[in-house]
């Protein structure tokens, strides 16, 4: 089948230095602490935050998978950009070899963000990728960096 490729932006009124920090800086302790609905903890099992830094993600009872594994592919302070990719865990649910995603910050109206994303989806073998699933997984993340969102804007400060 191939790789399934899914792009989307986010826009957030957030200035991108600070929702780059926010979601992925401090991603470890931030999203447990303002979306424990979703995560409960993410552990860092290798490296220093940077390339090659494994974490494996423990997801809330009821949230749907519960753990996934990611490795740190590339990240850019200086240009606000982010790439890791899911290469364990039930969120693949042996459809998936794995999967990547390209995250970049940029300035967007009134001094927010647009996050601009690009996920790849890599299936096991000839496996085709429902559309619905894919979606479906991204409501999920979109409820989280929301939370993300929210917090941000009434603690300006953190």
């Amino acid at each position: 089948m191939g790789v399934f490729t899914h792009e989307m932006e986010v826009t957030a009124p957030i200035p991108p230095a600070k929702a780059f920090k926010a979601t992925v800086l401090d991603f470890d302790t931030l999203f447990p602490k303002v979306a424990p609905f979703a995560i409960k903890s993410v552990q860092v099992l290798e490296g220093n935050g940077g390339p090659g830094t494994i974490k494996k993600v423990t997801f809330a009872q009821g949230w749907g998978p519960s753990y996934l594994k990611q490795k740190v592919d590339e990240l850019d302070t200086d240009n606000l950009s982010y790439t890791y990719t899911v290469f364990e865990g039930d969120v693949l649910k042996n459809v998936l070899e794995k999967i990547s995603y390209e995250n970049k910050f940029v300035a967007g109206p009134n001094g927010g963000t647009i996050c601009m994303r690009t996920t790849k989806f890599y299936p096991v073998g000839d496996i085709e990728i429902k559309e619905e699933t894919i979606k479906e997984g991204m409501v999920k993340q979109a409820q989280v960096f929301k939370a993300i969102e929210d917090y941000l804007v009434a603690n300006p400060d953190a």
